[in-house]
Order: structure tokens, then sequence, then C-alpha cells
């Protein structure tokens, strides 16, 4: 994929013993964010949005420091295989699927190259910061996927 932006991006990645299409069920479902979520900021999906699409909109309770609302755009779209939001900020939060001998390799990407202000973003220290929040949202999909159960709360 070209792209008109430096690369500014972070990723971590995940074997997840189960199917690509029970994973992007997950990621498809808004509902479900903030059940894997390993930031511990994702509090819950606003309204009822449906399973995303390419364009589809949805609205998330959050909290960092204190309470508040972010509408996100679904940007990139392929069934079973990549899902990838933003938001006003205009960074994007990316799941690509890779099917794999005995799962399939998930991996999450933060990706701050087309952010509004890409300075700010790295004065904050969210590329260091991010992918530990990553793993742990990885390890809590892997969890909620293969045993159902969800995870305990941070």
């Amino acid at each position: 994929m070209s792209s008109k932006y430096p690369v500014k991006q972070v990723s971590v990645s995940r074997i997840i013993h189960a199917e690509p299409s029970a994973i992007f069920e997950v990621l498809a479902d808004p509902s479900k964010h903030s059940v894997i979520d390993g930031s511990g900021s994702l509090k819950q999906v606003k309204g009822n949005p449906g399973r995303l699409a390419l364009g589809s909109k949805f609205s998330m309770g959050m909290k960092i420091v204190f309470n508040y609302s972010i509408k996100n755009t679904v940007v990139e779209f392929e069934e079973g295989r990549l899902i990838a939001w933003r938001h006003f900020g205009r960074h994007i939060w990316r799941y690509t699927l890779a099917p794999v001998a005995g799962g399939t390799e998930v991996t999450e990407t933060f990706d701050w190259a087309p952010a509004l202000i890409p300075a700010m973003i790295e004065r904050q220290g969210y590329p260091t910061k991010h992918p530990v929040d990553m793993a742990k949202t990885l390890e809590r999909l892997d969890t909620y996927v293969t045993t159902g159960e969800v995870p305990a709360s941070q």
C-alpha cells in the first residue's frame, strides 16, 4: 500500500488459535471493543452502530483522565482480513489478519502518519506507550475468541 505520508507506525502481532472469520467478527462489532481493549480507556459503544463496514461511523465512551466520547469512521475494510478506523485526529487503528498454521496472525497497528499533528503524538510518547497496551489488547482478544470468556477488567 503506497502512501503520501512518511511511515509513522508501531505494530504488535500475536498468533491466535482461531479462524480469521471468528476474530474478525469481534473486531467488526464495536460493542466488543471495550471487552478486548488493553488500555482500559474504552468504556462502551454509544448507540447501536451494528456490524462495521467501510464508511461505518461509531462512537465510543472513553476515559483518559476524564470521560468523553469519540466518533470513529471505518477507513479500511477487507472482510475477514483488514479493518481500520480513525477519529477527528486522523491517526488510524488498524487490525490485519493472516491465516497461519494453527490459527491466525493478528497484527494491531497504530499509524500516526496521517494525524493532524503527528509531532504532538510523538511528544506525548504514544508511539512507545501504545505497544504495551496493544499487546494486552491482543491477549484479551485471544482469550475472548478462544474461550468465550470476558477477560477480567484491568
